[in-house]
Parts: structure tokens; sequence; C-alpha cells
């Protein structure tokens, strides 16, 4: 385990919202299953800045992998969580099945999106390498962690477009959202 996998793994056991969204899917055993994006990017963010842990989280961000691509087995999986939360968790556990993610993204960013074969595989194709990473609760209590482009960007307050896609719709909002919580982070552009 890299120094920088341990420093997330810290990060995430200090965060108790976190630590209950991902111990409470745990016991869903929902298949291929990953919290990803801002709720793992903002609080290494907070912890790197110094800010109160959870600040600045909108949702949990939680992919899932069901080659069953119907809506209606990704909506009983979304009823299935929001059933497992009292609010607030409730309304901030965002579910999605990556199986259907070609299916609606065309629609919604108007970019062409590949299938894909698994949840970890939807990381690579996030917008920014610091977005890019994901976490589980294991049966065992350890932590694993999927990020394609490496930790180094996350915690060194970089965004930078992701190298392997062109430059996502909407980056100008994604940067200026990011940087009106966060003025420290760094915006690298080429």
């Amino acid at each position: 385990m890299s120094d920088l996998e341990a420093r997330l793994i810290a990060v995430v056991r200090a965060d108790p919202g976190l630590m209950h969204v991902l111990t409470t899917v745990r016991g869903l055993d929902l298949p291929d299953w990953r919290v990803f994006s801002g709720a793992v990017y903002q609080s290494v963010w907070n912890a790197v800045t110094g800010r109160a842990i959870g600040y600045g989280r909108k949702d949990f961000d939680l992919g899932y992998f069901d080659p069953d691509t119907s809506w209606d087995a990704e909506d009983a999986v979304i009823r299935r969580v929001a059933a497992a939360f009292d609010e607030p968790f409730r309304s901030e556990v965002e579910v999605r099945n990556q199986a259907r993610v070609h299916i609606w993204f065309p629609d919604r960013f108007g970019e062409t999106y590949e299938p894909l074969p698994d949840t970890d595989t939807a990381l690579g194709r996030f917008v920014a390498p610091a977005f890019a990473v994901g976490v589980r609760l294991e049966a065992d209590d350890s932590i694993s962690v999927a990020a394609p482009f490496g930790l180094d960007d996350l915690f060194a307050l970089t965004l930078r477009p992701n190298p392997d896609r062109p430059l996502a719709r909407g980056w100008d909002r994604v940067v200026a959202s990011a940087t009106e919580r966060w003025p420290e982070i760094r915006i690298v552009t080429a």
C-alpha cells in the first residue's frame, strides 16, 4: 500500500458520514459497488485544507454493476438503498448502475459513452483524475481503493482534465464549483 493510499484510508475512516454510508452499503451486498467522486475527493480536500469534515459535500455517489440494464432493476436497487438509510443520508446517497450509464449519458451530457464492463472502469472516464477515486468497505473491514490515475492530483489539490477523454462539456462549471468551495486547488489545463 502506498503512503497516499494509507492517507486516503485514514481520511475515509475519520469521516463518520462516509463511514456510515460505506458500512450501510456493505450490508446490502450490492454487486461490484464503490462510493466515489465527491464523497471521496471532497473528504480529502477538507482534510488537506483543514476544513470541517463534510464541508462542501452535496451527496454520496454510489455505483454498482448489474448486467440487468432495465430501469426497473435499477429502481429496485435505488429504493432498497434508500430504505437502508434515515435522513439526511436517504436523500444524499445517489445510486447508479454503471452497466446502464451508456444508455442515458449521451442524452444528458452530449457525449458518447461505451458500455462498461465493471464499476472500476467507470472511474477512468470521470472528468478529472482527482475525481476518479472510489472506495469500498470490504467484509474484513479493510477499505479497498480504486484510482486509475493514482492519488497524486487528489492530495496535491490539483484539478486537471482526464487525459484519456476529450475535455468534458461543462468543465468550466466543474472548475467554478470546485474553486468556489476550495480556492486552494490548482487548475491545470495543459
